[in-house]
Protein backbone atom coordinates (compact mmCIF):
# COMPACT_ATOMS: atom_id res chain seq x y z
CA UNK A 1 0.00 0.00 0.00
CA UNK A 2 1.40 3.39 -1.01
CA UNK A 3 1.89 5.94 1.72
CA UNK A 4 -0.55 8.85 1.49
CA UNK A 5 1.00 12.28 1.94
CA UNK A 6 -0.54 14.77 4.39
CA UNK A 7 -1.08 17.29 1.59
CA UNK A 8 -3.16 14.68 -0.30
CA UNK A 9 -5.31 14.15 2.78
CA UNK A 10 -5.86 17.91 3.11
CA UNK A 11 -6.84 18.18 -0.56
CA UNK A 12 -9.31 15.31 -0.14
CA UNK A 13 -10.82 16.97 2.95
CA UNK A 14 -11.38 20.21 1.02
CA UNK A 15 -13.73 18.31 -1.28
CA UNK A 16 -15.86 16.95 1.58
CA UNK A 17 -18.90 18.55 3.14
CA UNK A 18 -18.89 19.52 6.81
CA UNK A 19 -21.11 16.54 7.57
CA UNK A 20 -18.69 14.14 5.83
CA UNK A 21 -15.78 15.59 7.82
CA UNK A 22 -17.75 15.15 11.05
CA UNK A 23 -18.38 11.49 10.15
CA UNK A 24 -14.65 11.08 9.51
CA UNK A 25 -13.81 12.56 12.92
CA UNK A 26 -16.30 10.19 14.55
CA UNK A 27 -14.70 7.25 12.74
CA UNK A 28 -11.25 8.38 13.94
CA UNK A 29 -12.53 8.55 17.51
CA UNK A 30 -13.83 4.99 17.23
CA UNK A 31 -10.79 3.57 15.43
CA UNK A 32 -8.01 5.21 17.45
CA UNK A 33 -9.78 5.98 20.73
CA UNK A 34 -8.87 9.66 20.63
CA UNK A 35 -10.78 12.82 19.83
CA UNK A 36 -8.80 14.65 17.12
CA UNK A 37 -10.66 17.89 17.82
CA UNK A 38 -9.49 17.78 21.47
CA UNK A 39 -5.90 17.50 20.26
CA UNK A 40 -6.38 20.46 17.92
CA UNK A 41 -7.96 22.53 20.69
CA UNK A 42 -5.16 21.66 23.11
CA UNK A 43 -2.50 22.52 20.54
CA UNK A 44 -4.10 25.82 19.51
CA UNK A 45 -3.33 27.78 22.71
CA UNK A 46 0.29 26.68 22.63
CA UNK A 47 0.67 27.79 19.03
CA UNK A 48 -1.33 30.97 19.61
CA UNK A 49 0.71 31.98 22.65
CA UNK A 50 3.66 32.83 20.43
CA UNK A 51 1.54 34.96 18.12
CA UNK A 52 0.34 38.51 18.64
CA UNK A 53 -3.40 38.32 19.37
CA UNK A 54 -4.06 41.87 18.18
CA UNK A 55 -4.17 40.51 14.60
CA UNK A 56 -7.21 38.40 15.54
CA UNK A 57 -9.19 41.41 16.76
CA UNK A 58 -10.82 41.81 13.34
CA UNK A 59 -11.71 38.12 12.95
CA UNK A 60 -15.25 36.99 13.78
CA UNK A 61 -17.42 33.89 13.78
CA UNK A 62 -21.07 34.17 12.73
CA UNK A 63 -23.23 32.03 15.03
CA UNK A 64 -26.85 31.21 14.18
CA UNK A 65 -28.95 31.13 17.36
CA UNK A 66 -32.39 30.65 15.79
CA UNK A 67 -33.60 30.43 12.20
CA UNK A 68 -36.92 32.07 13.05
CA UNK A 69 -40.22 31.66 11.25
CA UNK A 70 -38.77 31.97 7.73
CA UNK A 71 -36.35 29.04 7.98
CA UNK A 72 -36.37 28.45 4.22
CA UNK A 73 -35.03 31.97 3.59
CA UNK A 74 -32.33 31.45 6.22
CA UNK A 75 -31.32 28.12 4.62
CA UNK A 76 -31.01 29.89 1.25
CA UNK A 77 -28.70 32.52 2.77
CA UNK A 78 -26.59 29.86 4.51
CA UNK A 79 -26.20 27.93 1.25
CA UNK A 80 -25.35 31.12 -0.65
CA UNK A 81 -22.57 32.23 1.70
CA UNK A 82 -21.08 28.85 2.62
CA UNK A 83 -21.53 26.74 -0.48
CA UNK A 84 -23.01 23.95 1.66
CA UNK A 85 -25.53 21.49 0.32
CA UNK A 86 -29.21 21.68 1.20
CA UNK A 87 -29.03 19.07 3.98
CA UNK A 88 -26.00 20.64 5.67
CA UNK A 89 -27.53 24.13 5.52
CA UNK A 90 -30.82 22.78 6.89
CA UNK A 91 -28.95 21.07 9.74
CA UNK A 92 -27.39 24.40 10.73
CA UNK A 93 -30.76 26.16 10.47
CA UNK A 94 -32.41 23.47 12.62
CA UNK A 95 -29.77 23.15 15.32
CA UNK A 96 -28.03 26.52 15.15
CA UNK A 97 -24.27 26.87 15.35
CA UNK A 98 -21.40 28.40 13.46
CA UNK A 99 -22.29 29.52 9.96
CA UNK A 100 -18.84 30.89 9.09
CA UNK A 101 -15.70 31.04 11.21
CA UNK A 102 -12.61 33.22 11.14
CA UNK A 103 -13.87 35.83 8.71
CA UNK A 104 -13.11 39.56 8.69
CA UNK A 105 -15.37 41.67 10.91
CA UNK A 106 -16.83 43.57 7.93
CA UNK A 107 -17.80 40.34 6.16
CA UNK A 108 -19.25 38.99 9.42
CA UNK A 109 -21.37 42.11 9.84
CA UNK A 110 -22.69 41.77 6.27
CA UNK A 111 -23.52 38.10 6.79
CA UNK A 112 -25.23 38.85 10.10
CA UNK A 113 -27.35 41.52 8.40
CA UNK A 114 -28.33 39.10 5.58
CA UNK A 115 -29.34 36.39 8.04
CA UNK A 116 -31.28 38.83 10.23
CA UNK A 117 -33.04 40.18 7.14
CA UNK A 118 -34.10 36.61 6.39
CA UNK A 119 -35.54 36.34 9.92
CA UNK A 120 -32.75 34.66 11.87
CA UNK A 121 -31.31 35.48 15.27
CA UNK A 122 -27.53 35.77 14.93
CA UNK A 123 -24.58 36.76 17.09
CA UNK A 124 -20.94 37.40 16.36
CA UNK A 125 -18.24 35.73 18.40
Amino acid sequence: MAKIENKDIIEALKEKTILEVKELVDMMKEEFGVDPSAVAVAAAPAAGAAEDTSADAGVKTVVLKDAGAQKLQVIKVIREVTGLGLKEAKDIADAGGNVKEGIPAAEADELKAKLEEAGATVELA
